[in-house]
């Protein structure tokens, strides 16, 4: 249609189709992996660090591209670098499906990361160009609904495939999806593209970030095996360091920069993005660590571990509107301020998991708690970002909002183990590992805490004029982060489609 698309066509349904498909993609590959980390450990006859990297190699090279994924989408056909990611992916997971040992996986892991920074921002980005205004919001909140769901079955799927069969399928079972998504993106999903970019690509800012990041995090993951003042470690911490300076004063030159250093002058965006570091550092080690100490320290099978979540999932998609129309109603702070301290409250009562980690006394409190923590927070999180800075910056700022997430998530995976007291040779021995996990979330939990802190000392309820709604009032839906969201308003579907969001992803 010359107008755009409606959602309830034929023609809008199968966009819809695509582009969720497309996004689960990298959402149950996200879910599933932790799952399996122990049984990689076991066939390829690798430890805690190996595991480590297979985990955060993927991160690295997302949070490094993600951004600019984005902006070649806008200049070159958002359809084109979907699928040109879809296609990305799905090879690099027959790779990491037939990797002989640990290296070659996670050089695998980490080409994934790079399908899915071209896929994850394309896919919101199609929804807002295809369909006409007034059914962006319910296009993007159905597939944030559908996202979700398709998110949550992750973890069954995923335990399920390594218990009776293999790791390796959890790739594997990319291949039919993608060739799905490829058909139907080829057939029904039109072209479209920025017909004015503003500025250059900021090509030199996606691989200084990566690259700073990749040696700071092996700095982080091998000095506690290698010592910290072995000289390869060193030259990582201060090499990494030194490029993630040479990135910012890159940035600050760029006459297009990938991230404008002046959104951070806004006090308060500055404060929820800390919070979010604090948040997601706690929810990302945590839950590296956890279906380890499920299967090696407790004997859970795969699947058992993966359905030991499930509340988190039901949870966040049971309360998070709710969560986000009490925002709106009273203004982020309370929340920002509460919700880190339960999600704290549900790490530390999983310091009691260990023995058979018996499920209703043991697991399912802390998880129950842990969800009901992040239902409270999650949901005004995104939305203050974007309402700390001008309307047009919006999508950029929920773009680095989600960055910080996973830069927390990978530097949390990096670091938490270690801080905990679980080492290589623990990682062997299910008593010495639960010992260390149980460190390691009372850890987890203080962080949370300190983001609570942060939270109340640093964010402020926006002004109210009589009479008018709250400037982030609900509306019809989007997605932060790793975990489902609620809605925002305020927000249009371009700004959201070149935020990166994704949809659920609770593991």
């Amino acid at each position: 249609m010359e107008d755009g698309l409606r959602l309830g066509t034929p023609a809008g349904r199968w966009v819809l189709a695509a582009t969720v498909l497309g996004s689960a993609l990298a959402a149950i590959d996200a879910t599933v992996v932790g799952i399996a980390l122990p049984a990689m450990g076991r066939d390829l006859h690798t430890g805690l660090t190996s595991l480590q990297w297979v985990v955060t190699s993927y991160t690295l090279t997302l949070a490094g591209l993600l951004l600019v994924a984005g902006d070649l989408g806008d200049r070159y056909g958002r359809r084109r670098m979907f699928m040109a990611g879809v296609v990305w992916f799905v090879v690099a997971s027959m790779g990491c499906a037939a990797a002989p040992n640990s290296a070659t996986l996670i050089a695998a892991r980490a080409l994934q990361g790079v399908g899915a920074a071209l896929l994850t921002p394309g896919s919101l980005a199609i929804l807002e160009a295809s369909f006409v205004p007034e059914h962006r919001g319910r296009a993007i909140g159905a597939w944030s609904g559908l996202g979700g769901v398709a998110t949550a079955v992750g973890p069954f799927l995923g335990g399920w495939l390594v218990e009776v069969w293999s790791w390796r399928l959890i790739f594997l079972i990319n291949l039919p999806v993608a060739a799905a998504v490829l058909a139907v993106a080829w057939r029904h999903v039109p072209e479209s593209r920025d017909p004015r970019p503003d500025g250059r690509i900021d090509l030199a800012g996606g691989p200084l970030v990566t690259v700073g990041l990749v040696g700071l995090t092996y700095g982080l993951i091998e000095g506690p095996s290698r010592g910290w003042t072995a000289p390869v470690v060193l030259a990582a911490l201060v090499g990494g360091v030194a490029v993630l300076v040479a990135f910012i004063a890159v940035e600050r030159r760029s006459a297009a920069p990938m991230l404008p250093l002046d959104l951070f002058t806004a006090r308060q965006f500055t404060a929820t993005n800390l919070v979010t570091f604090a948040v997601y550092a706690a929810l990302g080690g945590t839950l590296f660590l956890l279906p380890v100490q499920l299967q090696l320290a407790c004997g859970y099978s795969p699947l058992r571990s993966g359905m030991a979540l499930l509340p988190v999932t039901l949870i966040m998609l049971a309360l998070s509107a709710r969560s986000g129309r009490l925002a709106a109603r009273i203004g982020p702070r309370l929340q920002m301020t509460v919700g880190p301290l339960v999600v704290g409250a549900g790490l530390a009562l999983l310091s009691r998991v260990g023995g058979d980690g018996d499920y209703p006394s043991q697991v399912l409190p802390a998880v129950t708690v842990f969800g009901l923590g992040l239902a409270i927070t999650v949901a005004p999180l995104t939305a203050t970002a974007l309402a700390a800075v001008p309307p047009r910056h919006a999508g950029l700022a929920s773009a680095v909002n989600n960055d910080v997430a996973r830069v927390a998530n990978l530097i949390a995976v990096a670091v938490l183990p270690a801080a905990g007291g679980i080492t290589a040779a623990a990682y062997g021995l299910p008593a010495d590992f639960s010992a260390g996990f149980h460190n390691a979330v009372l850890l987890a939990a203080g962080l949370c805490g300190l983001g609570g802190l942060v939270a109340a000392l640093t964010i402020r309820n926006p002004p109210r004029p009589a009479g008018a709604q709250a400037t982030f009032a609900p509306g019809p839906g989007t997605s932060h982060c790793c975990l489902d969201a609620p809605p925002l308003a305020e927000v249009s579907g371009e700004q959201l489609a070149r935020s990166g969001a994704t949809p659920a992803e609770p593991g």
